[in-house]
């Protein structure tokens, strides 16, 4: 009833308010989320991530996702469109320029950084800071929101397309949307080819390989699943959910190569949020208002680890959301992990218990 009343309420002020806004339509479809699951048993909150350390603390301008170097540096994309290079140490200069706000990133065999750019594509910067596009378009159409990418052990890359139709600055709009606007590529370098592996899908997020790369991991953020597709074996091009109903928005993820896989949940799930979406008259009307007046997840830091047949080994949580903020993304390195946030001004690390 609680719940029930806030909508009505947020609905009379959204027709209050509306003929002030941009008018911006969308196509909302009914989404009917399952009930959040109680944060108990191995998702039970903990402190772990208040005390992170916070590398490059107030030099970085939403440091969205993590690459590692040979030598330990850390790479980051930032809102200014440049990718920083990090030392141990935190200190900071400046590797290239793409332009936009550098998202997903992964490193080649040759040392060249992989760059999932949401206006210009994906794209690959050599060790000087050179930027080549390799990916603009799909058959004649623009690629939209490039999200993220990842570099298998044979050189082909993977990338995600979170949405063909909302741009970086109008995400929200995506999921109010709540259709199939994502996609999963791949690209071969040594033929220039782009092959579409996955449509459909629910703002296609972050990417992770297998140990064996026998299947692909791919976070739908907005439908709060994680999604498996086999690369190889008898079910080679079939898609599977991996694991539904999460307790939060999982974003980028990431493969330690050794059976782990790593998730940055961008915040746990909202009441509010979850009982907008079975509403699309409610949700074209939100669409209406200021991006900033749109209803966003509360602040909370949160990385969980899975193995590879979906079972949680660990996770860490900082309630508070103080520390790092919003996580996005996450690597592991020499023992320890490393944490972007998309609205953070640091990189958290923070070394992994057994």
């Amino acid at each position: 009833m609680k719940l029930a009343c806030s909508q009505t309420l947020l609905a009379l002020s959204l027709v209050t308010l509306a003929p002030l806004a941009h008018a911006r339509k969308i196509d909302p479809a009914p989404f009917h989320p399952e009930k959040a699951p109680a944060l108990v048993g191995p998702y039970a909150p903990n402190q772990r991530l208040a005390s992170a350390e916070r590398l490059a603390g107030g030099q970085l301008q939403g440091p969205e996702e993590i690459a590692i170097d040979a030598d330990g540096y850390v790479y980051t994309g930032t809102a200014d469109g440049t990718i920083k290079k990090i030392s141990r140490q935190g200190e900071v200069t400046t590797f290239a320029n793409t332009g936009g706000h550098p998202l997903g990133l992964d490193f080649d065999a040759a040392g060249q950084l992989l760059v999932a750019e949401p206006y210009s594509g994906l794209l690959r910067v050599t060790a000087d800071g050179k930027v080549t596009i390799l990916v603009q378009d799909y058959e004649g159409e623009k690629l939209g929101l490039v999200d993220d990418v990842k570099v298998a052990s044979d050189g082909r890359i993977y990338f995600t397309e979170a949405s063909r139709k909302y741009p970086l600055d109008k995400y929200q709009l995506d999921f109010l949307e709540a259709r199939a606007n994502g996609r999963l590529f791949r690209y071969d370098p040594l033929t220039a080819e782009t092959e579409l592996l996955l449509d459909n899908l629910y703002f296609a997020n972050g990417i992770a390989l297998s140990a064996e790369e026998d299947f692909l991991i791919v976070a739908e953020t907005s439908r709060y699943r994680l999604t498996r597709y086999w690369l190889q074996g008898p079910r080679a091009g079939e898609r599977e959910i991996f694991l539904d109903n999460l307790p939060g928005l999982p974003d980028t993820i990431s493969s330690n190569g050794e059976g782990t896989i790593w998730v940055a949940y961008f915040s746990v799930r909202d009441r509010l949020i979850d009982g907008l979406q079975p509403y699309p008259w409610l949700k074209g009307l939100l669409a209406k208002l200021p991006t900033k007046l749109l209803p966003k997840p509360k602040a909370y830091s949160l990385v969980v680890a899975y193995d590879e047949n979906g079972n949680v080994l660990q996770a860490l949580h900082d309630p508070t959301g103080k520390n790092i903020g919003n996580i996005t993304s996450v690597e592991e390195y020499k023992g320890e992990l490393y944490m972007g946030s998309l609205t953070g001004d640091a990189i958290g690390v923070i070394r992994i218990e057994d």
